[in-house]
């Protein structure tokens, strides 16, 4: 290590600990042990320009880690991007762009939101798979515009995290040589040392799942880690894994004590350590041959990137319609080619099939976009045919094959996302989103286009029983902010469900779709199914006032429209509204929704899952039928009737809780 060196990484170590101790909170220890790897990343290898942080060729990298956020935005602002010593005193504060965790889109040079241990790991196999997509479709001999690595600091806990064996091991799988993932060995977590609650052999592991694997042991060498990184990026059949040994709170009188990892160390300490270090005491201090340094880097960075633009001129000038398509797609400007393809459909069928002749209608005309499903493609209808499965040695095909790993699928599609140019969609059940369910949380949060497609929506699923019934994901997935979810009530609505996902670009949509058939109604005799992109919209409506406002998603709306029209037989007048999406219904105006859903009118709500969301458009003394147990195993239509979703037990609940005085006994 050189005297320039070395005083960039104490640079970075100190500014970190003054952010930790200004805020008063934070995480020390890692910032401490490993700031000397993320800066050798940045200064012998990574590829980016400070001035542009979403260069479409730069190589990412990803704190995995996220709690050491404060080493990363004193590396950012180190290299150059714009993030000023201001943001760092700021660090956790409130509206500043140096949250405790990083936040994609709230920083420069941030690649992804990372806190929660293992998902960053997931996401950097999905970048690597959209450059090797990507590197696949677009680069010609002597031109490509898409060359770059994929470079990971993970901890021990990232590696504890179940979701980095699922990731792995199809980075493994896939040969996803442009990924390198170096782990920050330093054997303690919250709790204590690692050896508590962890004896496996992680070399051994990583080696089994298909990596190139390497152990620095005397993990302050800085020579050794780049040579373990030029090894690494030799690698052609194999993503690499790099164990380096380091210590918690390196240098500090708690080094290797868990009480550094996510506390400050306190003013005596720090002050003791920038004594010991030979640093000057005045908090966020930056050496001039430092601020030098990120002039520096900034200049590097604008030409790494005029290089590439230069290559790229003489690539628009021999493919001027990839050249557009490459832009376009980095830009999620889908185009609109696509929607003149949107099948509409007459038959009944189930919409999870009426979904996968969606996507097969419309995949010619979205080339970048991947999908995928967790060993479910049959069931979910997720296959694009004829259009290749990706592997190792067919890195165009467009079917992704998850195994039976939602968590990572979910992780690896936000990874996709993030790296740009590709729109991924992956499929499962409904019930199993919950094994994903951290993944969409910061899909959600990060506004990432990603789209999924959740089958066997409800206990219609029938003899696969309870374990495989969903009762709470719908109303659990509506909690998302950020998230819609969409449950079309017939194969046309599905078409425009996936023209919203498509047309979506600041967030993740889910589509809810049935294993059982639905009838397709009748259009000339019902509102287009385009109403659906305002989220609720009457379907059948009454001379004058209803009496009764019915409300239902999906296939309960065929289930609706038949209790209306037994009630109005009766002398009830009936209103129905299809409510496809709560999320996009709401973004709606005041005049709208209140025209769809008055104030003044008894409502009733119909879903086949848990009620409680309901309860916000029926009103407390409304009357909402829903599912309050677990389901059973039997052929759904048996279910219906022992779960009360039949015209006449409907027109049962709704007739007792309003008290109506029905013409008639007979309802059937």
């Amino acid at each position: 290590m050189d005297g320039r060196d070395e005083l960039i990484i104490n640079t970075i170590r100190f500014l970190s600990l003054d952010q930790i101790e200004a805020a008063k909170s934070g995480h020390p220890g890692m910032p401490l042990g490993a700031s000397h790897i993320a800066y050798l990343i940045f200064d012998r290898f990574l590829k980016f320009n400070p001035k542009n942080p979403r260069w479409i060729d730069r190589d990412r990298f990803v704190l995995s880690a996220g709690h050491a956020s404060a080493m990363l935005y004193a590396l950012l602002f180190v290299n150059g991007y714009d993030i000023t010593i201001d943001d760092l005193k700021k660090f956790r504060q409130l509206d500043s762009i140096t949250p405790g965790h990083p936040e994609y889109g709230l920083t420069p040079g941030v690649e992804v939101t990372s806190g929660p241990l293992g998902q960053g790991f997931g996401n950097s196999v999905g970048m690597a798979i959209a450059e090797k997509y990507l590197s696949s479709y677009f680069n010609r001999d002597g031109l490509n515009i898409i060359d770059h690595y994929t470079y990971v600091l993970a901890s021990d806990g990232d590696l504890m995290e179940g979701i980095s064996t699922e990731s792995a091991a199809l980075a493994g799988h896939f040969k996803l040589h442009k990924l390198i993932v170096i782990w920050d060995n330093n054997k303690v977590t919250i709790d204590g040392p690692t050896l508590l609650s962890w004896s496996e052999n992680v070399l051994e592991r990583f080696d089994a799942l298909g990596w190139y694997v390497q152990d620095i042991e005397d993990g302050y060498d800085l020579s050794k880690i780049e040579n373990a990184v030029k090894r690494a990026k030799e690698q052609k059949k194999r993503p690499s894994f790099i164990a380096i040994r380091t210590h918690l709170a390196y240098g500090s009188r708690l080094q290797d004590d868990s009480r550094a990892h996510g506390a400050p160390l306190g003013k005596e300490i720090v002050e003791e350590m920038k004594k010991k270090f030979n640093w000057s005491l005045e908090i966020f201090y930056v050496p001039e041959e430092v601020l030098k340094y990120r002039e520096e880097k900034i200049v590097e960075g604008r030409k790494k990137e005029e290089e590439w633009l230069k290559t790229f001129s003489k690539y628009r000038e021999h493919y001027p319609e990839l050249a557009e398509l490459l832009l376009k797609c980095f830009n999620r400007e889908w185009g609109d080619e696509y929607k003149k393809h949107l099948p509409v459909f007459s038959e009944a069928m189930a919409t999870r099939a009426a979904s996968g002749k969606v996507l097969n209608a419309i995949a010619k005309y979205l080339p970048t976009m991947i999908g995928g499903s967790a060993d479910l493609s049959e069931s979910t209808n997720t296959y694009l045919h004829g259009m290749g499965d990706f592997l190792a040695e067919n890195p165009l095909g467009r079917n992704i094959h998850y195994g039976v790993r939602e968590h990572a699928m979910g992780a690896i599609m936000n990874g996709m996302a993030y790296h740009g140019g590709v729109l991924p969609y992956g499929g499962t059940f409904l019930v199993f989103s919950d094994y994903m369910r951290p993944a969409i949380r910061l899909a959600a949060m990060s506004g990432l286009q990603v789209v999924y497609v959740f089958s066997h929506d409800s206990l219609w699923i029938g003899e696969d029983g309870p374990t495989h019934q969903p009762v709470e994901q719908l109303s659990s997935l509506r909690l998302i902010p950020n998230l819609w979810v969409i449950r079309p009530c017939d194969p046309n609505e599905v078409s425009v469900a996936w023209e919203i996902a498509i047309e979506r670009k600041d967030g993740p949509t889910a589509i809810i779709l049935t294993r059982q058939k639905v009838p397709v109604l009748d259009r000339s005799k019902y509102p287009p199914a385009e109403n659906i992109k305002r989220g609720a919209y009457v379907l059948a409506d009454t001379e004058g006032d209803p009496d009764i406002l019915i409300i239902a998603s999906g296939s309960e709306v065929h289930l609706a429209l038949e209790v209306r029209s037994l009630l109005e037989k009766m002398g009830v007048k009936i209103r129905v509204v299809n409510m496809a999406s709560f999320e996009i219904f709401e973004l709606q105006d005041e005049e709208y929704r209140r025209k769809v859903i008055p104030k003044n009118v008894r409502k009733v709500a119909i879903e086949a899952g848990r009620g409680l969301c309901w309860y916000k458009y029926v009103g407390e003394d409304g009357l909402v039928i829903s599912i309050e147990r677990f389901g059973k195993s039997a052929p759904y239509q048996d279910l219906m009737k022992d779960f009360g979703f039949t015209a006449e037990k409907i027109i049962e609940k709704i007739s007792e809780h309003y008290n109506l005085q029905l013409r008639g006994k007979n309802i059937s």
